[in-house]
């Protein structure tokens, strides 16, 4: 009897250790996610990701989750990126954000009416400058609020020295 007890009481202890492991973050430097209200995107409704760079010898991995619907309209969504260096400098870039295959099927992983893709933004990224770095994402579609939009995660992480 004792040591049934006891390998059910590591069983629980190394099943507490797994989950524990699997919900930590530490490959990321930066991970945010931000919702959007109701689930329609107005164009006034910039998602901000604020996120210090300490070292400049590394290159990063940015990637990007996006959430929506199940019955989102569209096969992909237009966006504005906005990067803001610690210098204050400020480029802008509209990028096609692919949220299905060509067929109609959702990209990423859907459960219920809900569905998340994980769409690379950039890798190997090079920081220049030491500081606060902003990138802000603004919804560029013809519709406005573009409802199905439901939220987005900016996950950064070191990819390796340069």
């Amino acid at each position: 009897m004792q040591k049934k007890q006891t390998f059910l009481a590591n069983l629980i202890v190394l099943g507490i250790i797994c989950f524990a492991a699997a919900s930590c973050n530490g490959d990321f430097i930066y991970k945010k996610n931000i919702k959007i209200p109701g689930g329609a995107w107005t164009y006034e409704d910039v998602l901000k990701f604020d996120f210090p760079i300490e070292d400049t010898s590394l290159t990063y991995n940015l990637m990007l989750d996006v959430e929506h619907a199940g019955d989102y309209g569209f096969q992909n969504l237009y966006v504005k990126f906005h990067t803001k260096f610690p210098s204050g400098e400020v480029k802008t870039q509209m990028v096609s954000l692919e949220l299905a295959a060509k067929s109609g099927i959702w990209n990423g992983k859907c459960s219920g009416n809900s569905c998340t893709v994980e769409i690379p933004l950039q890798t190997n990224a090079v920081f220049k400058e030491i500081g606060e770095h902003q990138i802000s994402v603004e919804q560029f579609m013809r519709k406005n609020p573009l409802p199905g939009v439901e939220g987005m995660t900016l996950k950064i992480s070191p990819a390796g020295k340069r």
